[in-house]
């Protein structure tokens, strides 16, 4: 199997991995306005994959083929547990595994994942080689934060390098720092400095505060990274990965029109399986910027199926 990272552009672009947006809904719908040259999952956990519980993470790892490449991003803290999701992974068809090193969410630290693991170094160790096992030749790759509490690109940063990741995407704050402050890119452009020293082939994404496509060609000229990664960055612009787009000449029309597709394909893929008052956060991204925008929005909040969405559109003369 090739290792998908290996033949990407460079500078490439990836849509972050977030919980309860990144489904594979979404992921169809960004790609039909622009595609990032990487997906992610949301991050599904290693713990519940290996328990009774497993069918209802099961959804978590849907995908289609107009996503590839896409990466299944996980977390835990058993390696055993990362050995078997691993082999799922590479069984259900993904291109990649993907371990979450970063979350700061109280509850998944608690389990002993996400940014938590950045305070051993020995279980990091430990997991990674059981992830790899799992994979076979399914490239690994590590999403992480610059530290803890305190910015450690030597000893942490230093650590991951030194356990032959394809690729690792670096969030420019620390655990504790939240979203709370601008990220600290040129600690991720001192992470690349130290990759080239240390002569390894990890491929380094930087992520945090990509606010254009153009503003994420700019971060990785100037830090050096191979690409960047856009989080909340999409809800502002859901052509965010299609450069020859201009944000400003976005109609409502095309706005709108996105939205009903967005509806309309979670109907058909989640059908009464899924909450459809998920969809609601999503109804900011689409509508904004027009007149009458905020109060569309407001009655669009009362919505509970694709069809009442239609009805708020006409009543609101947008259909």
């Amino acid at each position: 199997m090739k290792n998908f990272w290996q033949s990407l552009p460079r500078p490439f672009f990836a849509l972050a991995p977030m919980d309860d947006v990144t489904d594979t809904v979404f992921r169809q719908i960004v790609a039909s306005c622009g595609k990032p040259d990487v997906f992610f999952t949301e991050f599904v956990s290693c713990e519940g994959l290996c328990s009774p519980g497993r069918d209802r993470l099961l959804p978590k790892l849907k995908f289609s083929e107009k996503e590839r490449p896409v990466v299944a991003q996980i977390w835990g803290s058993k390696p055993e547990n990362f050995l078997q999701t691993a082999k799922l992974v590479k069984n259900l068809g993904f291109d990649g595994v993907d371990i979450n090193m970063g979350c700061p969410d109280r509850s998944v630290m608690k389990a002993g994942g996400g940014g938590v693991m950045i305070k051993d170094p020995v279980l990091v160790k430990e997991v990674i080689l059981a992830a790899k096992e799992g994979a076979g030749e399914l490239p690994l790759s590590v999403k992480t934060r610059v530290g803890f509490d305190k910015i450690q690109i030597e000893s942490w940063i230093g650590n991951l390098l030194e356990l032959n990741l394809q690729a690792l995407t670096i969030h420019g704050r620390t655990v504790k720092e939240l979203s709370k402050v601008p990220a600290h890119w040129e600690e991720i452009g001192k992470a690349v400095q130290l990759r080239d020293q240390m002569k390894a082939e990890t491929l380094i994404i930087g992520n945090g505060d990509v606010e254009s496509y153009g503003d994420g060609l700019e971060k990785c000229k100037i830090f050096g990274v191979d690409g960047a990664m856009i989080g909340r960055g999409i809800f502002d612009n859901l052509w965010f990965f299609d450069s020859r787009v201009d944000p400003q000449k976005i109609t409502s029309e095309n706005q709108l029109k996105v939205l009903l597709e967005h509806a309309k394909l979670f109907e058909d893929t989640w059908g009464n399986s899924k909450n459809f008052a998920i969809l609601k956060k999503f109804f900011k991204a689409y509508v904004r910027g027009f007149k009458g925008a905020s109060k569309l929005r407001e009655s669009l909040m009362e919505t509970r199926s694709l069809q009442e969405i239609k009805e708020q559109l006409l009543r609101a003369g947008q259909l």
